[in-house]
């Protein structure tokens, strides 16, 4: 209680970390902020050639949003993971001069991650406007939520991630692999019924599958979420959160010395 009480009292500078990352993300850049949009539908375009083209992996219609929705909640939790494993590293002059709750850092950082996801759905909706798929706005109403769920799974992986990764630098690399494995484990190019029936109640197990699935039922098929595997997914992102903060609580300590 302690820690979420400091917290509080510093959630202007979380605040401020956030802007300072979205700020900072493409300074000096010519197009500057507007690669938070070209980054995605860059992806967007590779992904889109690659699976429904050359490969042919799915047949859907308009396999470009069946993607789109998934790929930029994607983006985001594997951004959050990667990326805020170094983000105690990355402000060591801070850690060893400054006195402030060390969870503010990974907060910042995937709530800056999660921000620059909320400004890719400005895109994703005029998408979907555009191009006469529509919204359900009974079922926009259980984005949130997905959301949320979202965000806590990335934040409770992070504050376990960063806070090893001062200890074992080699953590970093190792992500980048375990990312990219993850993605193509999860249902983000291809459909779940596509996965052998001997791998299914391994491939569930996944918390991210029901997520994206969340999405793409929301946003490409305008209905309402399965929200018992959603929950499920809530449920696991808790769990890892609270093992996250008692794993950076135990080792924060050390940081300092460490760095």
């Amino acid at each position: 209680m302690t820690v979420f009480r400091e917290l509080i009292n510093y959630r202007q500078m979380i605040v401020s970390l956030v802007k300072k990352d979205l700020r900072g993300r493409y300074k000096g850049s010519v197009l500057g902020f507007l690669w938070t949009f070209i980054n995605p539908l860059l992806q967007l375009a590779v992904y889109s050639i690659v699976f429904s083209t050359i490969m042919r992996v799915v047949d859907t219609d308009k396999y470009y949003l069946f993607l789109f929705v998934a790929l930029i909640p994607w983006i985001f939790f594997s951004s959050s993971v990667s990326g805020g494993a170094g983000s105690i590293l990355a402000n060591k002059d801070m850690v060893t001069k400054i006195y402030f709750p060390r969870e503010v850092l990974p907060i910042a950082y995937v709530t800056s991650c999660f921000v620059n996801m909320l400004f890719c759905f400005i895109v994703i909706f005029a998408v979907l406007i555009i191009s006469g798929t529509g919204i359900n706005p009974v079922a926009l109403l259980y984005l949130p939520v997905v959301m949320i769920t979202e965000y806590v799974l990335a934040l409770g992986i992070t504050m376990i991630t960063s806070s090893v990764t001062v200890f074992f630098r080699d953590l970093e690399h190792i992500l980048g692999i375990v990312m990219m494995a993850w993605m193509y484990l999860t249902p983000i190019m291809y459909t779940p019924d596509m996965v052998p029936e001997q791998f299914r109640t391994l491939f569930e197990l996944n918390p991210m599958c029901s997520i994206i699935v969340a999405y793409r039922d929301i946003l490409y098929y305008k209905q309402t979420p399965d929200m018992t595997s959603v929950l499920c997914s809530a449920a696991i992102g808790i769990i890892m959160l609270a093992a996250g903060f008692i794993i950076f609580g135990r080792l924060k300590k050390r940081f300092a010395e460490s760095l």
